[in-house]
């Protein structure tokens, strides 16, 4: 049994001993309750002035004060006992019953959904359609231009790339002819539009050209009279 308590010599020796750097076994008395009997070791002095439970034992994991009542110098050789909670008893499991062998040998895994899909998306794949024979290349187009530009009208014919024919003058009787072939009526107005002018500044360069002859005509007249 557990001794009555710390004297202030034992008291004293464990302070000495601390500053060592050991650290004193002590065994609980009765007054510290249901742990009496168990062995702890002090890990600190507190001021005995503040509290009369001044001495730290560390007992477990937890550090706790207690008086120099609750605890005594330990006898030597006496091991640290740590209380632990009693294992609480195992009850024994009965053996797994084995796994049913229809369970393991006779099971077929199903068939995929998507396995399936695939296959019946290569059995509806089409037939691939028939090569369309190639047509054969006709010659080029052929383009004959009509044009009028600075007073003149030019005929020009090409086919593709390809010049035919460089643009070459024609007369103006010609040119309403080939319009003539082509029904549309605003081409031919365009056309007789572009005559009628051409055709009045010639009569006004005629008529100049007449005055300026009847000039010169008197003046030599009057160069005969000289003689």
């Amino acid at each position: 049994m557990a001794g009555q308590g710390l004297s202030e010599d034992e008291v004293q020796g464990i302070r000495e001993a601390l500053a060592a750097g050991r650290k004193p076994k002590v065994v609980f008395t009765a007054s510290a309750g249901q742990i009496a009997g168990q062995v702890g070791q002090v890990v600190e002095l507190t001021d005995p002035e503040v509290s009369e439970e001044f001495v730290v034992v560390r007992f477990g994991r937890d550090e706790l004060p207690f008086s120099p009542a609750d605890v005594a110098v330990a006898p030597r050789g006496t091991g640290r006992k740590v209380a632990e909670p009693k294992p609480e008893p195992q009850v024994e499991q009965p053996p797994a019953a084995p796994a049913a062998p229809e369970f393991v040998l006779d099971r077929v895994p199903a068939p995929r959904r998507e396995e399936s899909k695939v296959e019946q998306q290569v059995e509806a794949k089409p037939a691939r359609r028939a090569v369309k024979a190639a047509k054969p290349k006709g010659p080029a187009g052929l383009t004959v231009t009509l044009a009028y530009a600075d007073g003149e009208w030019t005929v020009a014919a090409q086919q593709g790339a390809k010049a035919l024919a460089k643009p070459y003058v024609v007369k103006p009787a010609e040119a309403l002819k080939m319009v003539a072939l082509v029904d549309v009526p605003g081409v031919q107005e365009a056309v007789e539009q572009i005559l009628a002018s051409e055709r009045a500044e010639a009569e006004q360069q005629a008529e100049k050209l007449r005055a300026e002859l009847a000039e010169i005509e008197a003046r030599l007249a009057e160069l005969r009279e000289a003689r």
